[in-house]
C-alpha cells in the first residue's frame, strides 16, 4: 500500500491499526476514509466533521473509548492535510491497497471510489438537486456536465456505470476495450477529484474553476466508448 499522502507514514500507519481495532468493529478502511472525506469536503456545504467522524468510524462520540478518541484525532489531521492538498489544485495522492495480498497486484481502486460515493450520498443537499438537476435541462445542463463528466471515472470503478447501462438494456464494453476504459479512469480518477473539489468552491464563492480536458455534454457520445449518447450510457447513473 502506497502511503506517501498528507500524514506521515507512522501515522496513517497508526491510523490503519486503529480503523482495524476491534473496538471499532464497524470502521472504514483507510482507502475508504480517505475517498469519503475527498466528498465530505466538497458539495453544496462540507459535511460536519461530527458526522464523517460517525460514519468513517462506525460509531458516535461516546463509544469506542480510547481507540476512536486517537482515530478521531489522525482522521482531523488527515483532513485538515487533504483540504490543503485540494486547495492547491494539486491532484491528491490515493491512499489503496492492492487487489489482492499480493504486494504487487495492482490497486484496487473500488472500495475508495465506493467511500466517495457514500461520503455523495451523505451530503445534507443532494448534489445534482442544489444544481437544478430537476429543472430545465437547458439551464442546468452546463454544472450538471462538469460533475457528471468528473464522477465518471468513480462510477465505472465501482461498477455503477455498467450496473446503469445494462439496467437501461443498453451493451456494455467488454474485454481490452473495458480494461482500457477502467485504465484511463484510474489515470483520471486524482484530477477528477480536484475538479470536484474546486468546482464546488467556485459555488460557494470560493476560487474558479478551470476545466482539464473536453467537456462531456450529455447529448455527446459516451466516453466509455459505446456509442450512446452520454446521458443515456454512463450518464444515466448520475442523473
Amino acid at each position: 500500500m502506497s502511503i506517501q499522502a498528507q500524514l506521515p507514514d507512522h501515522q496513517l500507519l497508526r491510523l490503519e491499526e486503529l480503523l482495524a481495532d476491534p473496538a471499532l468493529p464497524e470502521a472504514m478502511r483507510l482507502d475508504e476514509c480517505q475517498g469519503y472525506l475527498c466528498a465530505a469536503l466538497a458539495g453544496p456545504q462540507p459535511i460536519p466533521a461530527a458526522q464523517w467522524l460517525e460514519e468513517l468510524l462506525g460509531c458516535p462520540e461516546e463509544s469506542g473509548g480510547e481507540a476512536r478518541r486517537e482515530a478521531a484525532a489522525l482522521l482531523r489531521l488527515l483532513a485538515e492535510r487533504l483540504e490543503a492538498e485540494l486547495a492547491s489544485s494539486q491532484p491528491p495522492l490515493l491512499l489503496l491497497y492492492p487487489a489482492d495480498d499480493d504486494e504487487d497486484a495492482p490497486n484496487d481502486y473500488g472500495p475508495w471510489c465506493e467511500g466517495y460515493l457514500m461520503g455523495v450520498e451523505a451530503a445534507a443537499e443532494d448534489w445534482f438537486e442544489f444544481l437544478g438537476a430537476d429543472d430545465d435541462e437547458q439551464d442546468a445542463g452546463g454544472e450538471l456536465d462538469y460533475l457528471d463528466e468528473n464522477l465518471f471515472p468513480l462510477y465505472v470503478l465501482t461498477g455503477d456505470a455498467e450496473a446503469a447501462a445494462r439496467a437501461a438494456g443498453d451493451e456494455w464494453p467488454s474485454g481490452e476495450e473495458l480494461e482500457r476504459i477502467r485504465q484511463e479512469c484510474e489515470e483520471d480518477l486524482p484530477q477528477a477529484v480536484s475538479n470536484i473539489y474546486r468546482f464546488w468552491r467556485a459555488q460557494r464563492g470560493v476560487g474558479t474553476i478551470r476545466r482539464q480536458g473536453p467537456k462531456v455534454g450529455r447529448n455527446d457520445p459516451c466516453p466509455c466508448g459505446s456509442g450512446r449518447k452520454y446521458k443515456r450510457c454512463c450518464g444515466a447513473n448520475a442523473s
